[in-house]
C-alpha cells in the first residue's frame, strides 16, 4: 500500500507558474502531484554496527539543539534534491539542518521545497556502502552545497583512521583536522556544529562539548541521570533524617 505523503510547511514560496527567463529558457515548475515517497525499501543500516553510532548521534544531537527550533536533526531520511525527479535522492545516515522551518515532522526532505539543502551530513560506513560513500556520495553533497560531511567507520575495515571530517570550501571538500590523543582516542572537531567527535573503546562514537569536556547525553540518558541524582538526594535526606531521629532519642532518654 501507497501511503500519501503529507507535504512540509514551505520554507520558500513555490516557483510561480511556468513562464519564459528574459534569455527565453523556460523556468521549470514545482509539480505538485508528483509523489516523493518516503521509504526507499532499503533497511536503516546493515548491522547492529552501524545501527548504533547511527541512532546515539541522532539522538545526542537533537537532545542538544532541543531548545533551538530551526535546527532541524534527523537520520536516514531521503533527500529529493532535484525537482520533478522523485527518482534521484539520497538517505543520510545523519544530516542537520540551520534555519530550518517549523510546522509537522517531514516524511522526506525535499531541498527546493524546504529553501535549503542540509549543512551537515555523516555517513557511517559499512563494508557493502563507504565506496559510495567516500565518492559518490560525496559529489552530490558536494552539488547540494552540504557545508561538513562526515564518515565513521565502526568497523574499522573501511578506512584509516575510522573516522574523517571535510569542510565545503569554493565548492571542493577540504579536509578538517582528526587525530588520537596520548591515550589513542581518535577525536576531531565540527567548526559547523561546535562539537567534537570522539572514537572511544571499541570503536563507540560519542559527541563531546568541547568548551566543557561534556559528553553529550541523549534524552533517556539525561533522564536516567536525573533520576539517578533525585534517587540519591531522596536517599541522603532520609538519612539524616533517621540520624536526627536517633539523635532525639537519645537526648530524650538522657
Amino acid at each position: 500500500m501507497v501511503t500519501q505523503i503529507r507535504k512540509p510547511r514551505l520554507a520558500v514560496p513555490l516557483p510561480r507558474p511556468a513562464a519564459a527567463a528574459d534569455d527565453g529558457a523556460v523556468v521549470e515548475v514545482d509539480d505538485l502531484n508528483i509523489h516523493y515517497p518516503s521509504s526507499d525499501g532499503e533497511p536503516m543500516a546493515e548491522t547492529e554496527w552501524q545501527y548504533i553510532p547511527l541512532t546515539e548521534t541522532v539522538a545526542a544531537l537533537r537532545h542538544w539543539f532541543r531548545h533551538q527550533p530551526d535546527v532541524y536533526v534527523i537520520g536516514d531520511m531521503l533527500v529529493y534534491y532535484r525537482m520533478n525527479h522523485n527518482d534521484i535522492r539520497v538517505a543520510p545516515d545523519v544530516f542537520v539542518v540551520f534555519g530550518a522551518s517549523g510546522g509537522p515532522p517531514r516524511d522526506s526532505w525535499l531541498v527546493w521545497r524546504e529553501g535549503k539543502a542540509p549543512d551537515f551530513v555523516m555517513e557511517i560506513a559499512s563494508v557493502g556502502t563507504w565506496q559510495r560513500d567516500a565518492r559518490e556520495k560525496r559529489d552530490i553533497y558536494a552539488g547540494m552545497g552540504v557545508t561538513e560531511y562526515w564518515r565513521f567507520d565502526p568497523t574499522g575495515e573501511c578506512f584509516t583512521p575510522e573516522l574523517a571530517g571535510e569542510q565545503l570550501v569554493d565548492g571542493i571538500y577540504r579536509t578538517l583536522p582528526v587525530a588520537a590523543d596520548a591515550a589513542g582516542v581518535l577525536h576531531g572537531v565540527s567548526p559547523l556544529l561546535g562539537l567534537e567527535f570522539r572514537v572511544e573503546a571499541e570503536r563507540r562514537l560519542r559527541v563531546y562539548n568541547p568548551a566543557t569536556g561534556e559528553r553529550l547525553r541523549t534524552l533517556t540518558e539525561s533522564e536516567d541521570a536525573l533520576a539517578a541524582e533525585t534517587a540519591a538526594r531522596q536517599a541522603a535526606a532520609d538519612e539524616n533524617r533517621m540520624l536526627r531521629e536517633q539523635l532525639r532519642r537519645l537526648q530524650a532518654a538522657q
